[in-house]
């Protein structure tokens, strides 16, 4: 079966609001997809990026403020500019999707769960009790996920995630990539769409100066 990596952060609005629609999609064209959660903060040092804490205040107030309000009105969902549970360990809700995943359970499922559960709900996905919550939600039993959440092989996975995302490009989270095709944000569903109907003509190498 093909598949559609996706590099995302448990903790990115972007990915929320892109979630359902991208599992939508694999499903609807038969596509496997392949969670890659990473370390955003690792990623943005990785690629030269400018940290969240260093951008300008007008940056912040339209990138994630008006955005996300606006793309939450458009697409139907409830979402929070800046819940409390905001900030918090990425390696427990990490590991928990990456555990789900390795251990065949309905990551896609889960993980739309842990993103929702942070910016619909404002709960803490660094809780455990929480994590376990949205698992039985889901059908899915909590206690192997949990167990493996954080062991090392699973933290492995996690850092490796990171550090491949570095090396290949990846700008940012949620990220897809089809074919070797990159598609940066979740406002390139669109295009991630036509991309599984009809690969896009390769890529001339030349860039706009």
């Amino acid at each position: 079966m093909k598949t559609i990596e996706y590099f995302y952060s448990t903790r990115s609005v972007f990915a929320y609001l892109g979630a359902e629609r991208i599992v939508a999609l694999a499903r609807r064209f038969g596509r496997r997809l392949i969670h890659r959660p990473i370390d955003l903060a690792r990623l943005m040092e990785g690629i030269g990026g400018t940290p969240f804490d260093r951008r300008t205040e007008a940056q912040r107030r339209y990138h994630f403020g008006r955005e996300i309000e606006r793309w939450g009105e458009y697409l139907g969902l409830p979402v929070l500019v800046d819940p409390v549970h905001h900030y918090g360990d990425r390696a427990l809700p990490s590991g928990f999707v990456i555990a789900a995943q390795r251990l065949g359970a309905d990551a896609d499922r889960l993980h739309a769960a842990v993103l929702a559960a942070l910016w619909r709900d404002d709960r803490d996905i660094a809780d455990r009790e929480v994590l376990a919550d949205l698992a039985r939600a889901a059908g899915i039993d909590p206690a192997p996920l949990l167990a493996a959440a954080l062991a090392p092989e699973t933290q492995a996975e996690f850092a490796s995630n990171t550090a491949d995302a570095i090396a290949r490009g990846v700008l940012g989270s949620p990220t897809y990539i089809v074919d070797g095709d990159m598609f940066y944000g979740q406002d390139r569903l669109m295009m991630v769409e036509r991309a599984l109907e009809r690969p896009f003509a390769p890529p001339s190498g030349r860039t706009a100066l």
